[in-house]
């Protein structure tokens, strides 16, 4: 299968512009991106960092999202974290909560130092995975004025805890690790890294919604491109090791800057918004600015693509108001 759009998912629009970038992380490693400018548009503009899901591209979702930004006026940079994509990093196709976080700090000082941009007007938008890392950048960063997330995971709940919490106990997170440390030896004594495979194909008649889900967006021409991790060979099998005792969000409550969370109602994912929100309010006396919206009858891949859905006069308002 090859992606519809010579290597993106979706169309390039006529009144944008759309560049290769690249830019260092604060580890050295070069980050990758693709940079949206509305034809036309002066100098000084609000700017928009973009990232996500996990396992995608920046040719996938991230990508279409900064477009819709650069139609409505905002310099907006869809780039690939560092291990993945067309951005540095060795050894490939691993995730990690630290440098992943940094990434979008990293995107922060790309766009805060452009002619185009107005460094005190920057915010960024994470997407499923990448919507926990950009909390936590939030958290972190004091230059990012507004952070948008959608459809978002915590990732290193999910990978320490497992879905919906039910894998929650010393004893399971301990067979785990016996695992990812044993494939790690295998992977040392072959010289190679042994892939965990991206979603399933074919997909089992019992699957659950999830994975149908998942499926509709990555392994079809909806969303199918030759870079995407989960349209191909999915991440290193030993990636999610450092998830499980790092956690991200530990100070979402100190975030003073603007925050605007979207999620499907309907999404298998909803609880990772819903507590992540609940947290971050939670004894801040920053929360005037903080909004969890949820979208009635919308899944999780919902969010990514389907422009009818997501709500991006929201976005847009969200931004407008926060970047000025």
């Amino acid at each position: 299968m090859k992606s519809r759009y010579h290597g993106y998912s979706f169309p390039l629009a006529d009144t944008v512009t759309r560049e290769k970038v690249r830019f260092r992380n604060r580890y050295g490693i070069e980050l990758a991106g693709d940079l949206y400018l509305p034809k036309g548009g002066a100098g000084d503009l609000a700017a928009v960092a973009v990232a996500g899901p996990f396992g995608a591209v920046k040719e996938q979702c991230a990508g279409l999202y900064a477009q819709e930004l650069a139609l409505r006026g905002f310099a907006a940079l869809a780039f690939d974290p560092s291990f993945i994509g067309e951005s540095g990093g060795e050894a490939r196709n691993v995730a990690s909560p630290d440098i992943n976080t940094e990434d979008f700090c990293a995107a922060v000082d790309f766009l805060s130092t452009r002619d185009f941009a107005d460094g005190e007007k920057i915010g960024i938008l994470g997407i499923c995975g990448w919507g926990g890392m950009a909390l936590n950048a939030a958290a972190m960063d004091t230059r990012i004025k507004a952070t948008v997330t959608a459809t978002m995971y915590d990732m290193t709940r999910v990978n320490a805890r497992g879905y919906f919490d039910a894998a929650d106990s010393a004893d399971a997170r301990y067979e785990t690790k016996k695992a990812l440390n044993a494939q790690r030896t295998a992977d040392y004594r072959s010289g190679t890294y042994a892939r965990a495979g991206g979603v399933v194909d074919p997909l089992p008649e019992d699957a659950p919604f999830f994975l149908k889900d998942y499926y509709d967006y990555y392994k079809t021409e909806r969303g199918y491109t030759e870079r995407s991790l989960n349209s191909n060979d999915g991440w290193n099998t030993t990636s999610a090791l450092s998830f499980l005792n790092m956690p991200i969000l530990q100070y979402s409550h100190e975030i003073r800057s603007a925050v605007l969370m979207l999620h499907g109602e309907k999404a298998h994912s909803c609880y990772f918004s819903r507590d992540a929100f609940a947290d971050m309010v939670k004894d801040n006396p920053w929360a005037d600015n903080k909004e969890l919206l949820i979208i009635p009858g919308a899944v999780h891949t919902d969010l990514y693509d389907r422009k009818d859905i997501i709500p991006f006069d929201k976005i847009q308002q969200f931004f407008q108001q926060y970047l000025k």
